[in-house]
């Protein structure tokens, strides 16, 4: 089937489920229905105007029901669906939702979604209708991954506030270091954008990574607060706090080169990536001295050098006999 039909189709499918929508419902959950349905339209392969998705955010501002009834259609919709569009807008919906959304919308999409992985249900999406379908599937599943892994960080401490100082000191050092790996996850997931950048001449698409890219300074934002705090600890460091700073760390300079490609972000925080190359090198330091002061010394003085066949080093542990 060629594009111009494809298209064709999609706008009957939307006018059918608008009709249906209309005319099967009731009056209330026919504005829940079209509000949604007028957001995730087949046809155009634009994202939805900014008053369209304004109208679905209003429905469930403060109305627990009326939300309820919003996300639970918005869900299933995304669910069933086999249009890689359709899939998008969805998601783009939901992503404005989680961004600016009232408490109580939010709150339904957490009670909806729950704790469980593969939160969306997309891992295995798959739009074969032509080969820029089947292109953006790869889009459909990764986005659907950067929200659900946004999803884990809504009860995180908040530090960039004006209190953060204060907040920071007041929150334990473990607490850090789950929340940074949790915030460097996130980093990593939208890492894993489909190499198809191309893709991002399309405005749906191009809509989707400007979201993703607020998301993204956010989160490095959140990071390098918790980076901060945590070097002023890093000599209280347990050797097992020490190696989870620096895997963090680690893995946050892996993905520089990836996300200022993604994000032309060449400034990002040139002092945020100084200090995380750093703060990888003050930890790197302190394992050293760690280290050293767990050497034998023998009646000649200090071990000078390794014995690489007789210890292994472990990080975080120092050397330990084989």
């Amino acid at each position: 089937m060629g594009r111009p039909m494809r298209n064709l189709l999609g706008i009957l499918k939307d006018k059918v489920s608008l009709i249906k929508a209309t005319l099967l419902l009731s009056k209330k959950s026919t504005s829940f229905n079209v509000a949604v349905l007028r957001a995730t339209t087949h046809f155009p392969a634009d994202p939805p105007p900014e008053t369209t998705l304004d109208d679905v955010l209003a429905l469930g501002h403060h109305h627990r029901p009326a939300a309820s009834a919003v996300v639970d259609f918005l869900l299933r919709r995304l669910r069933r669906t086999q249009n890689a569009y359709v899939a998008l807008k969805c998601l783009l919906t939901l992503h404005h939702i989680l961004a600016r959304g009232s408490p109580v919308l939010k709150d339904q999409i957490s009670s909806a979604i729950g704790p469980h992985n593969n939160l969306l249900s997309l891992s295995n999406f798959r739009d074969e209708s032509d080969p820029d379908t089947w292109e953006l599937s790869a889009w459909v599943r990764w986005y659907a991954a950067v929200l659900e892994q946004g999803l884990f960080l809504g009860h995180l401490s908040p530090l960039t506030g004006q209190n953060r100082e204060a907040l920071g000191q007041r929150i334990s050092t473990t607490s850090l270091l789950n929340e940074m790996g949790l915030l460097v996850g996130t980093v990593e997931q939208i890492c894993e954008s489909p190499e198809s950048l191309h893709c991002q001449r399309i405005n749906l698409v191009y809509e989707i990574m400007k979201l993703v890219g607020e998301d993204y300074r956010m989160t490095m934002r959140e990071i390098l607060v918790r980076i901060a705090e945590l070097g002023k600890r890093i000599d209280d460091l347990s050797d097992e706090e020490l190696n989870d700073f620096w895997v963090g760390l680690k893995k946050l300079q892996e993905c520089k080169e990836k996300v200022v490609l993604m994000f032309l972000n060449k400034k990002m925080n040139d002092g945020g990536w100084d200090l995380i190359a750093q703060m990888r090198k003050d930890v790197e330091g302190v394992k050293r001295r760690r280290e050293s002061l767990r050497l034998p010394v023998d009646d000649n003085g200090p071990e000078t050098g390794f014995d690489f066949g007789s210890s292994v080093l472990v990080l975080g542990l120092g050397f330990v006999g084989r």
